[in-house]
């Protein structure tokens, strides 16, 4: 297996084996299964109704259960890998040849990718910007009135308390910075302020 484009990191010895086992599911069989992993991808959250997807999938197509999901996640991996470093459909499209998927079916997933790949990006941008919310966040100036080193009486500095949304909990967070550390940060979320107002 040559080097492919969705990880550097060696995949696991089972995805050949699912490849081939994907490689015997019929054309129509196989777009199901696509369909599927599509709906599932552009709404993770729903992973009770992914579940009872795929176990109707097996039930109608006499699969059982088990290697199916195996197979769902040895072919995750790739738009998973895929969507890390922004590939193209003919990249993920090669990929999928490379683990030992038919021409055919890499095909047709790679079409696929390039229908739902604007919507999976933004997805995966809106989840990176979420990941670490503030919430609240409060300031102090001060004076340094005593100190051991003598330069820094009466240096200004400023404290800030963030309060950040990581997932369900919230996270207090104290910075201590001095005047030009203070004017450099405030310089840096002007301009991630500018970025922002110019995706919306």
């Amino acid at each position: 297996m040559g080097l492919l484009n969705f990880t550097r990191d060696p995949v696991p010895e089972a995805v050949s084996g699912d490849m081939h086992n994907l490689n015997q599911l019929s054309a129509q069989q196989f777009s199901a299964l696509t369909e599927v992993l599509f709906c599932f991808l552009t709404e993770p959250k729903e992973v009770e109704r992914f579940l009872t997807q795929l176990s109707d999938f097996a039930t109608t197509n006499k699969i059982s259960l088990g290697p199916l999901k195996n197979i769902v996640k040895s072919i995750l991996l790739v738009p998973n890998g895929a969507l890390k470093r922004n590939l193209s459909s003919e990249q993920v499209r090669a990929d999928f040849i490379a683990l030992g998927l038919s021409e055919e079916k890499a095909s047709y997933f790679a079409e696929q990718w390039k229908v739902n790949s604007p919507t999976l990006t933004r997805l995966a941008v809106g989840q990176t910007l979420m990941i670490n919310q503030l919430i609240d966040m409060e300031w102090k100036f001060g004076v340094t009135a005593g100190s051991s080193e003598l330069e820094k009486v009466g240096s200004i500095f400023l404290q800030l308390k963030l309060v950040i949304k990581k997932g369900s909990q919230m996270e207090n967070v104290y910075i201590e910075l001095t005047l030009p550390q203070f004017y450099s940060f405030l310089h840096e979320m002007e301009r991630v302020k500018t970025s922002l107002e110019s995706f919306s």
